[in-house]
């Protein structure tokens, strides 16, 4: 702001500079320096009151004040919305007050130059010599080193801008400079302003990022169903297909597919429940180890090029469950969220089974958004081998879980839930709470089908054909495990591996259940309690089959020998031995809840080791040592000592209680009883 109404001679600069502009700065051409001799000689009126010439330090002032017009103009055109009118150079007069240390500096035509042009050099005020002009005042004492026009301009840059002319000003004063006070409330405004500035748009960024993550992981999610599984490509290595028939692209029943394929009489089923056309259910698919549960899953699969499902291995470990399930669906539990990073606590920091639900969570919302483009057509989810799971509390909670879910999603028709278990525990647990599940059993396959995937098994693998009564032979000794005939037939000798099979059966019950008979120590009795709790139920079995009328059918193979499970646990006095001996596999508890054999060869191995000779008193020893070592544990010894002179000691029962005496010679030689006193 100009000062108008001050006096000529009481400007006082706002920013000085120091050293001589002389020896820094170009001086004046001969030219420029003859229109700076005319001028002092026009303007007598302009001199000093004392009468002084200009000296030449003055003379130095104005070559300096002739640089700074020449800055000047540059200066306000870049860093000011107002531009020069009249680009002229400065006249410069000598008119300094009586100090000589002042100079002044006039620039005519400048009404519309704003206050930055000059306001680096010196304060402005109004020129009364020459109109329309603004004047400089420096004080030479105060010149600061300007070492040429780009410093110039860096300075003029930090100053204050301002668009008013000396012309608007009316003769008002400038104001006067801010306090410290309001300089601290303007930083603290300008950084105030700063932080909320960063602020929003850090929320903002936070806010676009967390939902284009969340899009993502739907995304990815989805993806998780589009046709082409890996399962499909692992198992169809295993068994050696070519790639068109691993995804599906020859149809059903066709000369390769049967090849590679044993159908089973479940398969029909099971292609319609992960087809989705059966919905509204989720299954439970039971039966002994080997019999091609998951065989016909992958198979199911197969057909339909996994379109729609996903499936897993589980675990008893809920964190490695927790990882596959998140490899089957493609999430990753926020591990590369990069929000964590920025929380005290983040979204993984809980447990395994509350990642699970929110992995469900998840899925839930991708079969929603799926249901709108393919009505009809639930998920499928496949957790294959739940027996794996430990029955304990942390397996139980992931069951409920699980079955919470498949209940849900069944009656919403929006996920079917398939699983698949070898033990009967898995559908105790289940059975507790369920309303919408089926159960499938998988058995053994009956004679004729077994023969003929006997008979493929070997045509494809040493490219012979067996006949009919070798086929039958193999059968009586391995039964329709599938497992077991895969295994025959691609050995070289196959009765032979028949008995081997028999035998490793035999072994593997003999290293878990045999009984050591009287002469065990009472340290072993909880472990010879199950033994010979097994060794019972296995002469029972092989005692029914002798009261078989028939035993074995032309048309179905082996009918083994089964008890109820009520049944069972009264042969062997113990209700808590017979789930374990399912998940050892050496039994099995059927679907219809009947226990025997777990399978054929095991059952030859039951009847070979209960005919050994002298095997049913080698059990009875065992059983009768058990109960006299439980009888020792209950029995309770007393030991009378020290009796003398006809002393004696008298237990009688009194209103359900035990008194025992003692009588004897009491010591002056009396009778301590009074009826033993004579008469």
């Amino acid at each position: 702001m100009l000062r108008r109404s001050l006096p000529r001679y009481q400007c006082s600069p706002s920013l000085v500079l120091r050293g001589s502009p002389s020896s820094r700065l170009p001086l004046l051409n001969d030219a420029e320096d003859g229109r700076v001799s005319a001028l002092r000689q026009g303007h007598k009126t302009t001199r000093r009151r004392d009468g002084a010439r200009c000296s030449a330090s003055e003379k130095r002032h104005f070559q300096l004040y002739t640089f700074l017009s020449k800055t000047t103009s540059q200066v306000s055109q870049r860093q000011t919305h107002h531009q020069l009118k009249d680009k002229q150079l400065s006249d410069v007069a000598c008119g300094s007050p009586a100090r000589s240390t002042l100079a002044w500096a006039d620039v005519p035509n400048a009404e519309r130059v704003s206050n930055a042009a000059f306001g680096f050099a010196g304060e402005m005020c109004r020129s009364p010599g020459l109109s329309g002009a603004r004047r400089v005042r420096l004080e030479h004492s105060r010149l600061p080193f300007v070492s040429g026009p780009q410093q110039l301009k860096i300075i003029a840059s930090q100053r204050h801008y301002s668009s008013q002319s000396d012309s608007s000003n009316n003769g008002n004063d400038a104001p006067p400079p801010l306090h410290l006070a309001h300089r601290m409330a303007e930083a603290a405004a300008t950084s105030f302003a700063s932080i909320l500035v960063l602020a929003v748009g850090f929320a903002i960024a936070g806010y676009a990022y967390h939902k284009s993550y969340k899009a993502i992981v739907l995304k990815k999610m989805a993806n998780a169903f589009e046709p082409g599984d890996p399962v499909l490509e692992l198992a169809a290595m295993g068994k050696g297909m070519p790639y068109p028939l691993i995804h599906g692209h020859h149809p059903d029943g066709s000369e390769i597919g049967s090849h590679y394929w044993v159908a089973r009489p479940e398969q029909e089923k099971v292609d319609a429940i992960v087809a989705g056309r059966i919905s509204g259910h989720y299954h439970l698919l039971i039966g002994e180890k080997g019999t091609g549960k998951t065989s016909m899953l992958l198979e199911a699969m197969r057909k339909i090029d996994g379109e729609g499902i996903a499936m897993l291995d589980c675990h008893a470990d809920l964190e490695l469950f927790r990882i596959r399930l998140g490899k089957a669906l493609d999430y990753e539990y926020h591990e590369d969220y990069i929000g964590g990073y920025f929380n005290e606590r983040g979204p993984r920091d809980t447990t395994a089974l509350l990642d699970i639900e929110r992995a469900l969570n998840k899925l839930e919302k991708v079969a929603m958004k799926r249901r709108k483009t393919k009505p009809g057509r639930p998920l499928v989810l496949i957790i294959n081998q739940m027996h794996l799971l430990r029955d304990d509390e942390d397996g139980k909670d992931l069951l409920e879980l699980l079955q919470q879910r498949a209940e849900q999603w069944a009656a919403a028709n929006l996920v079917t839930m398939v699983f698949n278990s070898d033990d009967y525990w898995v559908y105790e647990r289940f059975k507790q709470l369920a309303t919408r599940m089926e159960v499938l059993a998988v058995q053994d396959l009956p004679k004729a089908q077994a023969t003929d995937a006997m008979k493929k098994y070997r045509l494809r693998y040493h490219a012979q054909e067996i006949d009919d009564a070798t086929a039958d032979s193999i059968y009586g000794q391995v039964g329709g495990r599938l497992t077991f005939l895969h295994r025959v037939a691609k050995s070289n000798n196959m009765l032979e591996t028949c008995r081997k099979l028999i035998q490793i059966e035999k072994t593997w019950f003999l290293n878990q259940c045999w009984i050591l008979g009287s002469t065990m120590d009472d340290d072993v009795m909880d472990q010879q309690k199950w033994a010979a709790a097994a060794m019972v139920l296995a002469l029972a079995l092989v005692d029914k089959e002798t009261e078989m009328e028939n035993t074995y059918d032309p048309v179905k193979g082996h009918v083994l020998p089964s008890f109820p499970v009520h049944e069972a646990q009264e042969i062997m006095t113990r209700a808590d031995f017979v789930r374990d001996f399912d998940r050892r596999n050496l039994f099995a508890i059927t679907s219809s809840a009947d226990v025997r054999a777990s399978s054929v060869p095991m059952h030859i191995a039951f009847k070979e080791i209960c005919s050994q000779p002298g095997f049913r008193e080698h059990l009875a020893a065992t059983n009768k040592r058990i109960a006299d070592i439980e009888s020792l544990g209950r029995t309770r010894e007393l030991q009378a000592k020290d009796l003398f002179l006809g002393g004696k000691y008298e237990i009688t029962q009194k209103k359900g209680m035990t008194v025992v005496e003692l009588k004897g010679i009491e010591p002056d030689g009396s009778p301590s009883d009074p009826e033993d006193a004579a008469p």
